[in-house]
This record gives structure tokens, sequence and C-alpha cells, in this order.
């Protein structure tokens, strides 16, 4: 998934069609001269409909999109005919879309299922025409419903990477690396902040060919809940993932400060991340000895954790065993 490809977030205008304005005829034929109101009514205008394609990984293909308009109804006929239905719009989106109408901050819409649709704007009915609208008092109407107007609304598209494990870390804690070694996924790797710059989902097998799906997420700064660095762009898909594994690298001054930097950048950016299972992972632990790691071991946060070395592939069997009780709410 290179950067380029990568698109999260896309804002598009939207309108749904017009619904059909009814029909005002009367018959008319050669032994009929003054025949009744046979006036069809218009038809329903098009809907803007969000579907979920779970094929799909990014936005990109709406990145260039920047309206949308559905097809209006058309007229009703004689004879009663009722007008065509304008065409729907169907927008592809992956799981773990959200939508949001800009102009009320309204969560329209949030796609967790492929093949799962959300009408986001129905289009307008068609008018009703001059037939509905005869009596025994008024038997030759001449007047007919106009077509309902469509929806209007500007909509902002954001995709949640959808994930069973998060990597929560700041650059450089070896994020990219364990993914690398624990899946298929091949993320870009350098000594150097902020080498991942867009999610990266690999799966992970597991025991008896169970696996689970982990994502890297772009690492997070102090002040990241204000938008400093890569800040909220990146933070929202963590959101949706259903353990945080946070990577501290043993080389770190301070590894309980540090992991309770990171805590405290998801609070503030969302409390309720803290109801999620965590795991600590402390990395790069090749530069420990045993004595070291007992030293260590004294001043540790509350949380399950595991010394690992993605270079060495040391701990990761039993990283691995508690993530997915973590997964299975066993810890």
């Amino acid at each position: 998934m290179a950067s380029s490809n990568f698109v999260d977030y896309v804002k598009i205008s939207c309108i749904s069609g017009n619904g059909g304005s009814g029909s005002a005829h009367f018959r008319r034929e050669k032994y009929i001269p003054k025949g009744g109101p046979d006036g069809g009514d218009g038809g329903k205008g098009g809907d803007i409909i969000l579907k979920g394609n779970a094929q799909m990984w990014t936005l990109l293909h709406l990145h260039y999109t920047r309206h949308l308009r559905a097809e209006n109804g058309e007229p009703g006929g004689l004879q009663r005919s009722t007008g065509a239905s304008g065409k729907n719009i169907y927008i592809d989106v992956p799981l773990g879309t959200i939508a949001r109408n800009l102009d009320t901050q309204e969560i329209m819409a949030e796609i967790l299922e492929d093949g799962q649709e959300v009408v986001l704007l129905k289009g307008g009915r068609g008018g009703q025409g001059n037939d509905h609208f005869k009596s025994s008092t008024n038997q030759s109407p001449k007047y007919a419903q106009p077509g309902e107007e469509g929806m209007e609304a500007t909509i902002a598209l954001e995709l949640k990477v959808l994930a069973d494990v998060g990597l929560v870390g700041f650059p450089n804690a070896g994020k990219s690396t364990l993914l690398s070694v624990l899946s298929a996924a091949k993320p870009e790797i350098a000594d150097y902040p902020f080498t991942t710059l867009v999610p990266n989902l690999g799966i992970v097998a597991y025991r008896d060919q169970q696996s689970f799906v982990m994502a890297d997420i772009p690492g997070i700064i102090e002040g990241a809940a204000e938008g400093k660095g890569l800040g909220l762009r990146f933070l929202r898909h963590i959101e949706r993932n259903a353990v945080l594994l946070f990577m501290v690298p043993a080389d770190t001054g301070d590894i309980k400060k540090e992991y309770i930097v990171l805590l405290n950048e998801l609070k503030r950016f969302n409390p309720e991340l803290l109801d999620k299972q965590r795991v600590l992972a402390i990395s790069k632990s090749d530069l420990l000895d045993g004595e070291l790691m007992e030293m260590l071991e004294k001043d540790l946060p509350d949380v399950p954790h595991v010394f690992i070395s993605s270079v060495a592939q040391s701990g990761l069997a039993e990283l691995k065993d508690l993530l997915w009780k973590a997964l299975n709410e066993e810890i």
C-alpha cells in the first residue's frame, strides 16, 4: 500500500435527484372528445447510496470526485403512466468508512460489512398526476403536483482502518519491523522517524490455522491529539482496533514514562480508547541481558507485557499468545 495510493479522507458535494412532475393530461380520443383526467405520476428522483466493498482498502478512487448528482425522475405521462425513476448513484467504499454531513456534523452512515448499503440522500418523490385530484365537485382538475426537490449536502468520507490489533508507539519504535516479521506485509523500513506515512495491514498467523489482523499506525508524537506531526490524521485509525499494542524501545530512558505519554495522547484524542485491551511490548530487547530485564521489570506499567526483538525474533511467540488472549478477553 504505497503512500501515494492511500487516501483515507475525501469531501464530496452530493445532490439526490428531483422527483418528476405529475401530468395534468386529459384523455382525448376520436370518439371521446371530453375524457377525464388521466395524467400520470412523476418518477422518483435517484438516491445517493453508500455501499461497502470488502475488496477496497482506500478511498483513492474518490480522491478527485468533487460533485455527485443523481438523476431526476421523469415527468408523468398520459393514460396514467408513471414517469421513469432517476438512476441511483452508488458510492463504493472500504469497510470501516464513516460518512459525515459537514453542514451538521451528523454521522450519516458507518459501513462495516461487505455489500452493506445506506441511503445518504433520498431522491425527491414524484408529483401526483391530475387523475388523483378529481372529485365529485371537480371532475376536470387542470393541475398536478410538481416533484419534490432532491436533497443536498457536503459529505465527508473518513476511512478508519479495520484491524484486530493496532500498533501504538513513537516513530522508530520498531512497529513496521515487527509487522514485517509477524506477517507477509512489506512496509517501508528505515532508521529515521516517520518512515511509515500510511497505515499498513498484515495478517498474523496463529496456532491451529487461526489468524488476526495487525495494523501499523504511523508514529505518534507528544501533542498528536492537537494535530502535531501526523496527529489527528491517523489517530482515528486506532479507534477501530480491538487491542492496542504499545511498543516502547528497550533503549528508552524511561519506559513507563513513554507509555504514559502515549496513553495520554490517546486519552486526549478519545477517552474511550482507554477502555480497549492493552498489551506492552518492549522492543529491541536484544540490547538487554537478563539482569537488565529484571531491573526494568520493577518499574514497568501494570499491563500485560513482553520483551521482544524483531531482529533476533525473540519473544514473538509469547507476544502472539498475549495478543490472542487480549482479543478473546482472557487477560
